[in-house]
């Protein structure tokens, strides 16, 4: 490993920002490959890690206002993806979880130190679903797993993400109403809650990777969390859930002033419909590593955006809304940016930003005293 004095450490003045791609169980599902893979689909899954990276590196990682690129890949698809990242000096994180497991279980038990080993990154990461409503036999389990892990860890000075989802319960979600409230309402408590459990158990991460917060007081309540294991900081990372883009972009907006948050890893967000486009026939290889670096790079500029501005608003707004579909000076700037150099004769523009703009034109007509379309 590099001696501690001389690895970057995220911060919010040196932020990450990791592009993900250890997905192995759901990325196989993107192929329709049923049970083991065989050697030729392996090899198709591979390329396509290959493929993800090729957009990062579309993305000009070297050339950023603040902070440093970094890819999260697993050693299974991706650990061609790995051993170019290492030689391109981009921050490497790979997964030591089992995939698709409901509770936390080791990929390859006892050994995953040799296989750590074998890669050198710069961090390791685990995937936990938690709630502190969950039965307590599993949240013990959990627990005292992932306190080995942490005290392993510490022994040995490895440094260490802990990906933490908070899975709404059925009585939780009807609680809620819906995802979005149990987001907004229930959420940040919870993680709250789990991050303390954890704390006070002996797991120590390095960087929490968390889900992201609708309202900037539900991201400080979990950074009051964090900031409370004084013997033990940590920073945290915003992590995407596959969601929208524009929903990723709000969530990185409330981040990213924040003192304690120090970048993103996002990863499906960023590559899963080019991919699917791809596997499907509709774009090509190029067009898809050029969606992928695009959008990777759209994220970069709105988290460093929003840090440079201090309260994560200035000219950006909420996420596009049908209530509230205008042309706000944030969505211009990401329709712009997603139509330069497009060959239009192929371009598909997103139904939100459609929509944004025929909602522009309906109201500049209607400024104007000139009937709305009624088509």
């Amino acid at each position: 490993m590099t001696p501690a004095d001389q690895r970057y450490m995220p911060s919010a003045q040196e932020p990450l920002f990791i592009l993900a791609m250890d997905q192995r169980a759901s990325f196989q599902k993107l192929f329709g490959i049923e049970g083991d893979p065989t050697d030729a689909e392996l090899t198709k899954m591979r390329d396509a890690k290959l493929m993800i990276y090729e957009g990062l590196s579309k993305a000009s990682p070297s050339d950023l206002e603040v902070g440093r690129a970094g890819v999260l890949v697993d050693e299974e698809l991706g650990s061609e993806v790995a051993k170019r990242a290492k030689a391109d000096g981009l921050v490497l994180a790979m997964p030591i979880e089992k995939s698709g497991t409901k509770l936390f279980e080791l990929e390859y038990g006892e050994h995953y130190p040799e296989h750590l080993a074998s890669f050198d990154p710069d961090f390791f990461k685990v995937l936990v679903r938690y709630n502190p409503a969950d039965e307590a036999s599993d949240r013990e389990v959990q627990i005292e797993r992932l306190a080995k892990v942490s005290a392993w860890a510490a022994s040995t000075g490895w440094r260490w993400l802990f990906e933490l989802l908070v899975p709404p319960t059925r009585e939780q979600l009807a609680q809620n109403d819906d995802q979005l409230h149990f987001d907004r309402e229930a959420r940040p408590g919870l993680t709250a809650e789990a991050i303390a459990a954890f704390s006070d158990s002996g797991v120590h991460p390095t960087i929490w990777k968390l889900e992201g917060y609708e309202t900037t007081e539900g991201a400080e309540e979990v950074l009051r969390a964090v900031a409370a294991q004084t013997e033990a900081p940590a920073e945290c990372i915003v992590l995407g859930r596959n969601a929208p883009i524009e929903q990723v972009e709000h969530w990185l907006s409330i981040a990213a002033p924040l003192p304690g948050y120090a970048g993103f890893a996002v990863g499906r967000t960023n590559w899963e419909a080019a991919l699917q486009d791809f596997l499907a026939g509709r774009i090509g290889r190029d067009d898809a590593i050029a969606t992928i670096g695009s959008r990777y790079r759209t994220l970069i500029d709105v988290y460093t955006a929003a840090r440079r501005g201090g309260s994560g608003s200035g000219d950006r707004t909420d996420p596009f809304t049908w209530q509230n579909p205008r042309l706000t000076p944030d969505r211009e700037a990401r329709i712009r940016h997603a139509l330069a150099g497009a060959d239009m004769r192929g371009t598909r523009v997103p139904a939100w930003m459609a929509s944004t703009l025929l909602a522009e034109v309906d109201t500049l007509r209607a400024e104007k005293g000139q009937p709305l379309s009624d088509a």
